[in-house]
């Protein structure tokens, strides 16, 4: 009983040993299974909160997208904001400067119109071209070539005409004030007409002197020479002795110590030497007397004492047979006058005429212009820089600075070309006829020149039927031109060019 209870006890114990076992078992594959279930919940849930999570950073990535690009706009219309005001700016500027270079803008305006002629002479060429072309079968360069040779001289006389009424247009407004002007000033100054020359020629009261001014074996005519720097010619020319020498100082000291030895009658070496040295003395106590008293004519003061001594010595000087002191005191009359017309200091101007021509009797004589070396003389003896300007600007050496240059280059025209002022060696002055009226002969066309009124005009005669009247225009114009650029000439040149058809036929 008691083994039969303890095997079905120990039977009992394995039976319900197994079934917890396989509760056990079941339980664990249960929780295994809700364990992934709440794993798979957890990914998903997981997953969800990444989408939600992405779908904002996008949200907001595209928010700052759209903010970066409201302020790009936002800057570009700022840009263009800006760049309207500058342009705005920009075309106040211009307007600003349009209306103050008036005048700028005129020519602007007229170089614009030649422009535009000229793109529509092009366009009339590529017309004829295309033309030519079709109808009659040539080629392109041809063709090219023959509308330039025909529209040549269409174009350079629509050109000239063109000029004319610019340069018509200029004198209206301009040339009768600039007439008035000069007129004015030139009849306020009164000047001689009398041409002065240094004395070349000693005249002698009979042909016995010229032995003792020889002297024995030719010492006395010898020791002169050296004494005094000029050549003395003593030839069979009747109760006359020329004394040569490009220094007109040395040959009026010449002059005057062959005077002295002559009325003295003492005529040897050693008086020679001392009457020659008198003379210089007084010749230099001239010269500076001389250009006192015209500073004080003049009422020009504080001139340095070389230049009041260069003043005086251009009494001894002529350019062209006019007297180079009356010339230069006229030049500074009229510089005065003319400067007091345009409202100017004339007291600048008289001191820039008068001193405008010193550079002609300088000590030296070096290898520049004179006009160059005037004003190099004025301002080494410290002239102002206006004055030293208008010395070496008036004739074109150097740019004018002011407006006394001007002033004294063409007062310096006038003095020079008003008539009886100057006058030319015969063969130069034949020889300038001959130029220009051969310059003239070398253009097509011209049948006959002839240079008249002393070659102060020029009258061209051209064929009828080889020029016409617009392409005499342009004759006129280049003659005066290459007239311009070649020749040297006092005073001005006018160019008058004729073109005539004669009809001739008699009745018998």
């Amino acid at each position: 009983m008691t083994l039969y209870m303890i095997i079905t006890g120990i039977a009992g114990l394995l039976l319900g040993s197994g079934v917890i076992l396989i509760i056990n078992s079941a339980l664990q594959k249960k929780r295994k299974k809700d364990a992934l279930a709440e794993i798979e919940l957890l990914k998903k849930d997981q997953l969800i909160e990444v989408k939600e999570k992405f779908i904002a950073l996008k949200a907001e990535h595209e928010q700052q997208v759209q903010q970066r690009n409201a302020k790009i706009q936002d800057r570009e219309v700022k840009l263009q904001q800006r760049e309207m005001q500058l342009n705005q700016k920009q075309g106040e500027v211009q307007r600003k400067i349009n209306s103050v270079d008036a005048l700028k803008e005129s020519q602007e305006q007229q170089l614009q119109l030649l422009e535009k002629r000229k793109v529509e002479l092009d366009q009339l060429v590529h017309q004829a071209q295309t033309q030519l072309e079709n109808v009659s079968g040539l080629s392109a360069a041809e063709a090219k070539e023959q509308l330039i040779e025909s529209l040549k001289d269409e174009a350079k006389t629509n050109a000239m005409a063109y000029i004319n009424d610019i340069m018509a247009e200029a004198k209206m407004t301009a040339n009768k004030e600039a007439k008035r002007v000069i007129i004015n000033t030139i009849q306020r100054v009164a000047t001689e007409t009398a041409i002065e020359n240094s004395v070349t020629v000693f005249h002698i009261e009979s042909d016995e002197i010229k032995g003792r001014i020889i002297g024995r074996e030719g010492r006395n005519i010898r020791a002169l020479e050296a004494a005094t720097g000029v050549e003395i010619i003593v030839d069979d020319t009747p109760e006359a002795i020329v004394l040569s020498a490009f220094d007109p100082v040395r040959r009026e000291i010449a002059r005057l110590s062959l005077h002295q030895l002559v009325t003295d009658g003492r005529i040897h070496p050693a008086r020679i030497e001392e009457v020659v040295n008198k003379v210089q003395k007084q010749i230099e106590e001239e010269i500076v007397e001389v250009g006192k008293r015209t500073a004080i004519d003049l009422g020009i003061h504080g001139l340095h004492p070389e230049l009041v001594r260069l003043v005086g010595k251009m009494k001894y000087r002529s350019s062209y047979g006019q007297n180079l002191l009356q010339h230069s005191r006229e030049v500074a009359n009229l510089s005065a006058t003319m400067a007091s017309e345009l409202g100017l200091n004339p007291n600048a101007a008289k001191r820039a005429g008068l001193l405008h021509d010193i550079g002609k009797v300088p000590d030296d004589e070096p290898e520049a212009p004179h006009a160059i070396l005037g004003m190099r003389l004025a301002e080494k003896y410290k002239e102002k820089p206006q004055v030293c300007n208008a010395i070496g600007a008036h004739h074109d050496e150097i740019e004018m600075e002011s407006l006394l240059a001007p002033i004294v280059q063409v007062c310096d025209a006038i003095s020079g070309a008003r008539p009886g002022a100057r006058r030319e060696i015969v063969e130069a002055y034949i020889k300038r006829l001959k130029d220009l009226e051969s310059l003239a002969a070398q253009y097509p066309g011209v049948v006959k020149s002839y240079a008249v009124q002393a070659g102060r005009e020029l009258r061209v005669i051209v064929g009828a039927d080889k020029l016409d009247d617009k392409e005499t225009e342009l004759l006129s114009f280049d003659i005066a031109k290459k007239i311009q650029d070649e020749m040297t000439y006092p005073g001005q040149v006018k160019i008058t060019v004729i073109r005539e058809t004669r009809a001739v036929s008699y009745a018998k």
